[in-house]
């Protein structure tokens, strides 16, 4: 959805540029905690889930394509060849310890509409008990 934005504002609405671009920049944030004194917004996702985009990758390989985390892990070393290895083996550890630590939130997640071809509906497609143990 953000690059689509993106290109919208950069290719075909110049009267709309400034505010998509701006709404682009502001970072994601759960906005639990109030600003600082400054006006900065005080807890930034991206800084306990790591960069969206690898976030993203690591989702798709292991939901879609059922990818192991090793096999996640060598995909990553050559597709993203400007993060450190150090930076990609902490984020993906990250992302398969809080997959497994937030299943329980996806247990009493309301009915919904299925969108794409996979979902993590307990109702649905995924099935993972809600208390799984976490052996990294």
């Amino acid at each position: 959805v953000r690059y689509v934005v993106e290109w919208y504002a950069n290719e075909k609405d110049a009267r709309a540029q400034a505010p998509l671009l701006g709404i682009l920049a502001t970072p994601v944030s759960p906005e639990l905690l109030p600003p600082t004194a400054a006006g900065e917004i005080a807890q930034k996702t991206e800084d306990k889930v790591g960069p969206y985009e690898l976030h993203d990758f690591y989702l798709y390989h292991f939901l879609r394509r059922g990818a192991s985390k090793e096999k996640i892990r060598r995909l990553a070393y050559e597709t993203f060849p400007d993060y450190a290895r150090e930076t990609l083996d902490k984020w993906l550890d990250v992302f398969f310890v809080r997959f497994r630590t937030q299943q329980f939130k996806r247990s009493c997640l309301p009915d919904g509409p299925k969108v794409g071809s996979v979902n993590l509906s307990p109702r649905g497609d995924w099935r993972m008990p809600s208390d799984l143990a976490v052996l990294i």
